[in-house]
């Protein structure tokens, strides 16, 4: 049966928004040559963001709820996710909410997978995924 690993796909959209964020703006400076603004385009920065909190959300809450019932990996990503919407807000800080945000929700992520691959053997009395 195929199953997705949400914690690899919140990973991989948080790298995702990581190489938009650093690389894109490099190679992509010609777009509003031909009127396509992908590099200040709040409408789009704020869909990434909500895309990786969507994504990021729903892995914590499973393995919160189903697996090591552990909240570190969603207080990790929620300070992500807050250092994300800030860098919106202050421009001249960009880089240095960036970088934070980014390695607290690849963080909680990886710590998520950790602990669901921990307790995916303990099945205890307070488990319901027997």
């Amino acid at each position: 049966m195929f199953r997705i690993n949400y914690d690899a796909l919140g990973i991989t959209a948080s790298l995702a928004c990581a190489i938009h964020c650093a690389i894109l703006p490099l190679m992509l400076t010609s777009l509003p040559v031909f009127g396509i603004n992908l590099i200040h385009n709040y409408f789009f920065e704020y869909f990434m963001i909500f895309l990786a909190f969507a994504i990021g959300i729903y892995a914590l809450y499973h393995g919160y709820k189903k697996h090591h019932h552990k909240l570190f990996p969603v207080i990790l990503f929620s300070l992500g996710i807050s250092c994300l919407l800030l860098k919106e807000l202050f421009h001249s800080v960009h880089l240095w909410l960036l970088i934070p945000a980014v390695l607290l929700i690849i963080s909680a992520h990886y710590l998520n997978y950790r602990l669901c691959r921990k307790a995916n053997h303990c099945h205890s009395a307070d488990c319901n995924h027997k």
